[in-house]
């Protein structure tokens, strides 16, 4: 068998040519679909119909022996594939109603109901740094404060928020041994110096134009565009009342008396993690290698909230009086947003070019693009920052293809080009 799995969105796409590759080359193993990126609809659909042999989506990795025990089975393999054949058949019928249920917006109407700002009174902060500013070792006694430990529960299965899970009935003493570990294992990271974070971000004058983009200045002349960072808007037909929404919209546009700015970020606390968890591996310690990989994500998940909390009331200081505790910051009841580029806001993984030009993070913080945009060390996260005071996450859902048209226009690649980093988000099928 092979199994292949997809972390960020461009993987889609390589799996649907992993399936047609193998289609191509007479291959009759099973393909396994799995990773966080994945599901049995975009199996069903985009996978499935590649490749004759057998396809199957497996949730997560602790599903991967039943699956396997049942294709090898002789006597549970054929009631198996039926039930799945039956299943995907279920899964295409649905997509191909919901997409022939679709509505679509013209852009320009979608863009004629943009976020309505009244930038001429709208209260624009200053940074009070200038630059890209570089953090070097975070404490990791202080994100250990941070942490929002109900991610790190569900990582093993455990899906029950903390705390109340130490005290849960039936997941109580596996959750209490198991935070027991984690404490351990974050000892470790400290007391050896084992694995470091460090952070990079910067603060630029910024400023809309042509509805959906947001070009970056070098200065405070706002002279010469550094990049543009070309936006999608959401295009599907909204209740009456709602807008359809850009990233765009958080920013002031270029012909107004605003002058507006924009944050960068990369953090990672991944630095020295490949040693320890070789270690582990070579020991065949795999709860240990899982769990390091899960305290590292949880740490940098830490790193990137305390930085945007250190960004809003101090370098840019447009929250300068915030004073929340650590349930309002799980909760993110604070002003501002830090999309990450590859999600459902910006689904473009390729914007992530910007931001290392902007930042070198590579050189600042040794975090690395591989060839489809994917962050190495993996416990690493990226994004932008937004100060508007109505700016809120979001996704572009669908976009029909005047605008993904459009879009690769702006962007100066070809159709076909755009139609691929956009995949999952085409309302139509490409011609």
């Amino acid at each position: 068998m092979i199994g292949i799995s997809g972390l960020i969105t461009p993987s889609l796409e390589e799996m649907t040519h992993v399936a047609k590759e193998m289609e191509r080359q007479g291959f009759e193993v099973p393909l396994l679909i799995g990773a966080a990126t994945t599901s049995k609809m975009h199996t069903a659909v985009k996978i499935d119909p590649h490749y004759k042999q057998l396809v199957v989506y497996v949730p997560n990795a602790s599903r991967c022996v039943g699956v396997v025990n049942q294709l090898l089975s002789k006597t549970l393999r054929e009631p198996y594939l039926a039930d799945l054949e039956v299943e995907y058949d279920q899964y295409r019928e649905r997509f191909n109603a919901k997409m022939k249920k679709q509505e679509f917006l013209r852009l320009e109407i979608a863009r004629s109901n943009k976020l309505a700002t009244d930038w001429a009174h709208c209260e624009v902060t200053k940074p009070s740094v200038e630059g890209v500013q570089v953090i070097e070792k975070m404490d990791l006694r202080v994100l250990a404060e941070l942490i929002d430990w109900t991610p790190f529960f569900h990582t093993w299965q455990l899906r029950k928020k903390y705390p109340q899970i130490l005290d849960d009935e039936e997941l109580g003493e596996e959750a209490t041994k198991l935070f027991a570990d984690a404490q351990a294992m974050i000892e470790r990271f400290i007391e050896n110096d084992t694995v470091q974070a460090h952070g990079v971000f910067g603060i630029f004058p910024a400023a809309t134009v042509n509805d959906d983009d947001i070009e970056i200045y070098t200065d405070e002349s706002r002279g010469e565009v550094f990049d543009t960072v070309i936006g999608l808007r959401q295009q599907t037909v909204h209740p009456t009342g709602r807008s359809n929404l850009s990233l765009s919209d958080f920013v002031a546009p270029k012909d107004s008396e605003a002058k507006d700015y924009i944050g960068a970020f990369a953090v990672t606390a991944g630095i020295g993690l490949d040693k320890l968890v070789k270690e582990f591996d070579d020991a065949h310690d795999d709860y240990n290698s899982i769990m390091a990989k899960a305290i590292a994500d949880r740490f940098v998940e830490a790193f990137a909230e305390y930085l945007h909390r250190e960004v809003r009331t101090n370098y840019w200081g447009y929250m300068a009086d915030e004073n929340l505790s650590q349930e309002a910051l799980v909760k993110e009841q604070y002003r501002g947003i830090r999309p990450a580029p590859g999600y459902p806001a910006n689904p473009d993984h390729t914007r992530k070019a910007i931001i290392w030009d902007l930042l070198k993070p590579t050189e600042n913080t040794g975090i690395e693009l591989t060839e489809s945009w994917a962050m190495l060390p993996a416990a690493s996260v990226s994004g932008w920052y937004f100060s508007h005071p109505e700016s809120q996450y979001f996704g572009v859902s669908k976009l029909d293809w005047d605008q993904v048209g459009n879009y690769a226009e702006r962007k100066g690649v070809s159709l076909e080009r755009a139609e691929s980093l956009l995949s999952p988000n085409l309302g139509y099928v490409p011609t």
